[in-house]
């Protein structure tokens, strides 16, 4: 507390220059992603695969994958631009205290005075924020899907199921965030400097409550699980569950398929009762034995403790983060440099603080991605003593061809933004020395691409 007590201190002066500072951090993240993004994108004109892949993959089918990862590197720098442009625009045009004066304005007109104070306010700025943000986001969100992913052929939504998927996300946030966000102003009010442990805890409960409603009330809100049905499949997961004595609850299939041709599977569930849920799309393009090496991969992750290791870190990273943010909440100068002269709402102060925070946040998803790369590979080593080597392996290739994933990448692009290894690395780990992966040939030919040789 004394250390906390002391930068406060430190920070709280009339005359720092706070949105200077954070003008510059902003400005500073945005050029070191385009910088790594552009080192990148001259990887993605490269005509030649890597050495491990060039037996595996066709020409034909490298040439998609580059094409479309040019693409998307094409449409980030478009929308990277368009959000720096927002974020200085929202700064410099005093958006956050019109805001917040605007919430108030509306809340004196509208609501009788039983509904009036800081969270009332907080929740009327917080939704209408949000709600200005995702109409901004909406060309972006419009030509990923409808644009770059349609001419790749991975689009599988209908206008009305994209409109409906936002409108719900609205709703869902109204519904869960009124309380949440509630609770948490209560007990910053009430807690004085010691606020961040209650915070903690508070955020703890928060995040087991999501899990246990996720399965019940959020996904069915956007997709359908059925069953798996009996037969080769679901007998070799249960056996592997079996065999791992992993909990598990319930063996789903997704229909993913309605928005996009991409393939997946995971779990999630208290450490109790597990839930295994598996893209129809993987089902549909591979062969059981397959999709159980990809099941074998992931119940590795729980087997390993990857799960509860990256839970505890996850639980120290928010505990940082709610102590550093009590050195923030009542820094005058803070606020008075973005506009709040007369009061500090402690909704602006996080919002402000998330500013400050990310050069360090930069640092922490650089730590993370090389943590997780790590712990990619033991799930794989994990597969490969469970004898599912070769199967993890053409696994691994065809869904690199179904999802014409990025087949190579930058040693610093990859380290700052990929939390998995790229697919030579997986290969050359699993002793991958190459042979007939069933069905491979065929998905060089079926590829979804409606434009293969032609660039955005």
């Amino acid at each position: 507390m004394y250390i906390l007590e002391k930068l406060a201190a430190i920070l709280d002066r009339p005359l720092f220059p706070w949105k200077t500072v954070l003008v510059g951090f902003s400005l500073g993240q945005y050029i070191l992603e385009g910088i790594l993004s552009f080192r990148q994108y001259k990887v993605l004109q490269r005509t030649k695969p890597p050495k491990v892949l060039e037996n595996e993959v066709s020409q034909k089918v490298y040439d998609q994958s580059q094409a479309y990862g040019r693409a998307k590197a094409k449409f980030g720098f478009v929308a990277g631009l368009y959000g720096q442009i927002q974020n200085l625009a929202f700064i410099y045009g005093d958006v956050l205290p019109k805001l917040w004066g605007v919430s108030g304005l509306l809340l004196a007109r509208y609501f009788p005075s039983g509904f009036q104070g800081e969270i009332t306010q907080t929740l009327v700025f917080v939704f209408s924020f949000n709600i200005i943000s995702t109409i901004l986001s909406i060309p972006v969100s419009y030509y990923s899907t409808f644009v770059l992913e349609e001419k790749f052929g991975f689009n599988k939504q209908t206008f009305n199921l994209w409109v409906s998927d936002m409108l719900k996300g609205q709703m869902l946030g109204i519904v869960l965030g009124t309380p949440i966000i509630s609770a948490v102003l209560k007990i910053v009010q009430k807690s004085g400097n010691s606020f961040f442990y209650y915070l903690w805890l508070f955020g703890i409960f928060v995040q087991v409550f999501a899990i246990t409603i996720y399965p019940i009330v959020i996904l069915p809100l956007f997709n359908k699980l059925s069953p798996l049905e009996p037969g080769p499949l679901k007998t070799g997961v249960e056996s592997l569950a079996k065999k791992l004595e992993f909990p598990l609850q319930e063996l789903h299939v997704i229909d993913g398929s309605k928005r996009s041709a991409h393939s997946n599977a995971y779990f999630y569930g208290l450490p109790w009762k597990k839930h295994i849920v598996i893209y129809d799309t993987l089902i549909e393009k591979s062969e059981p034995e397959e999709v159980v090496a990809v099941l074998s991969h992931e119940l590795g992750h729980w087997s390993l403790s990857h799960t509860t290791k990256l839970f505890a870190i996850a639980q120290s990273h928010m505990f940082y983060i709610f102590a550093l943010f009590s050195v923030f909440v009542n820094n005058k100068s803070l606020y008075a440099s973005f506009g709040f002269h007369n009061e500090m709402p402690i909704m602006i102060g996080f919002l402000l603080f998330s500013d400050a925070l990310a050069p360090m946040d930069a640092v922490v998803k650089l730590l993370m991605n090389i943590l997780s790369r790590k712990f990619e590979f033991e799930a794989d080593a994990f597969a490969v003593k469970l004898g599912y080597s070769k199967e993890l392996a053409q696994s691994l290739l065809k869904l690199q061809i179904q999802n014409l994933s990025t087949m190579d990448a930058d040693p610093m692009y990859a380290s700052y933004h990929y939390s998995h290894p790229i697919l030579s690395e997986r290969l050359k780990a699993l002793g991958w020395t190459g042979g007939n992966v069933t069905g491979l040939k065929e998905e060089d030919s079926e590829t979804p691409v409606k434009a293969a040789d032609r660039e955005l």
